[in-house]
């Protein structure tokens, strides 16, 4: 399918995955997350994908994670759940940890936050399917962070609900080096369609 048809405005989302201030910030609970964003300069090349988004009226959908302040309901089953009942920085409802970073220019008036409080996709609990069915969408792109985990598992969770999904390769990253290439080339490749943000960006100032 031509690219500039299947992101079309009229059916298009952009989702973009946990890029929030305390997992993506200078005070992060994922420090190594945080230094690949800062290394490969990821939230100015979004914030950039964002604002092209908007421009041609694609609905922007903040995808953060929050809990309770008790911890309730949450994972415990597995490691990185742990890790981050530990973690000095905790994504708690209503503290600047789970607001979107600034770098993505966050509109309150156009602009979607849809948090999730458990699970690893962002349509984990959220209700971001069948939002985004009610409104018509047929197409979802995905960024944000990270290849090893929240970036595929939402992949497969759209896929698996009947949306196209496209995936730009310099709109996420992996904390091992090279290990994010491999994601793209032998597991999402196969579900999405690949492209970049400037290609993106430039189909949407077109529309």
């Amino acid at each position: 399918m031509d690219l500039q048809e299947l992101v079309a405005p009229d059916h298009t989302a952009l989702c973009i995955v946990e890029c929030q201030n305390g997992v993506v910030g200078p005070e992060s609970s994922m420090p190594a997350v945080a230094e690949a964003v800062a290394g490969a300069g990821l939230l100015p090349r979004l914030g950039g994908l964002a604002v092209a988004a908007r421009s041609a009226g694609v609905r922007v959908v903040h995808s953060t994670f929050h809990s309770r302040a008790d911890l309730w309901g949450g994972n415990r089953n597995s490691r990185l759940f742990a890790a981050g009942r530990k973690a000095d920085v905790q994504q708690l409802v209503g503290t600047p940890a789970v607001q979107p970073a600034p770098e993505l220019g966050f509109d309150p008036d156009v602009d979607v936050v849809l948090p999730r409080s458990h699970g690893l996709s962002a349509d984990s609990g959220s209700g971001l399917s069948a939002m985004l069915r009610n409104e018509g969408t047929t197409t979802v792109v995905v960024v944000g962070v990270t290849l090893n985990l929240a970036i595929p598992n939402t992949v497969f969770d759209l896929v698996n609900a009947g949306f196209q999904v496209v995936v730009p390769t310099d709109g996420s990253v992996a904390t091992a080096e090279g290990y994010g290439d491999q994601v793209l080339a032998h597991s999402l490749a196969y579900v999405s369609t690949l492209t970049d943000v400037a290609t993106l960006s430039e189909a949407w100032l077109r529309a």
